[in-house]
């Protein structure tokens, strides 16, 4: 038995059929892929760490940004993350506003059907971009957050924060994220 080969897309043309989309979908070799809604516990939890890092980041050349803002890859892959940071000059390509390449931070907020993508292919991708320092992967069923920082021989080293009294150290933007108030709250919420 045979399969048909995949159709993939260009990215020009990733970019108009996205313009025109009424759900988002990220780009991925070729392919698109509509992404599904988060639950009420994801979207808490990405507005509790945006909050902390914009309040962190006011004045400073940096913002967090919300899930509206693609990041592309150097492959020209485009993602909707849960929250990025990038510094003064933003880059972006040709003139677009709403896709940037050189984010500082990228957070994802687990979800079930997401946990194996955002830990394997996703991030094996956002590892390819230049600026990227950190990628946090927040659990939603429990405090506990995956903190991948790049070192300076460009592997990636992983450590875990566990508990309300954990706190993620982020030297390259200045700043400190405490898991007791993001979390605070959150897990109250449906899951």
């Amino acid at each position: 038995m045979s399969t048909l080969p995949v159709a993939r897309l260009t990215e020009g043309e990733y970019l108009t059929l996205e313009t025109a989309a009424q759900y988002k979908s990220e780009f991925v070799g070729g392919e698109m892929f509509a992404m599904s809604g988060g639950s009420i516990r994801h979207s808490n939890l990405a507005a509790r760490v945006l909050w902390k890092l914009g309040a962190q980041l006011d004045g400073s050349g940096c913002a967090p940004f919300t899930s509206d803002l693609r990041v592309r890859t150097p492959l020209g892959d485009q993602f909707y993350p849960d929250v990025s940071v990038g510094c003064a000059p933003i880059q972006n390509i040709d003139g677009s506003v709403d896709v940037y390449t050189n984010p500082v931070i990228i957070v994802e907020v687990l979800s079930p059907s997401t946990a194996n993508y955002d830990r394997g292919l996703k991030f094996v991708l956002y590892r390819e971009i230049p600026s990227l320092t950190d990628y946090l992967v927040f659990h939603y069923d429990a405090i506990h957050v995956e903190h991948y920082s790049r070192q300076p021989n460009d592997s990636w080293l992983l450590q875990h924060h566990h508990g309300e009294d954990a706190r993620i150290q982020l030297p390259s933007i200045r700043c400190e994220l405490p898991l007791g108030p993001i979390y605070a709250g959150a897990m109250d919420w449906p899951g």
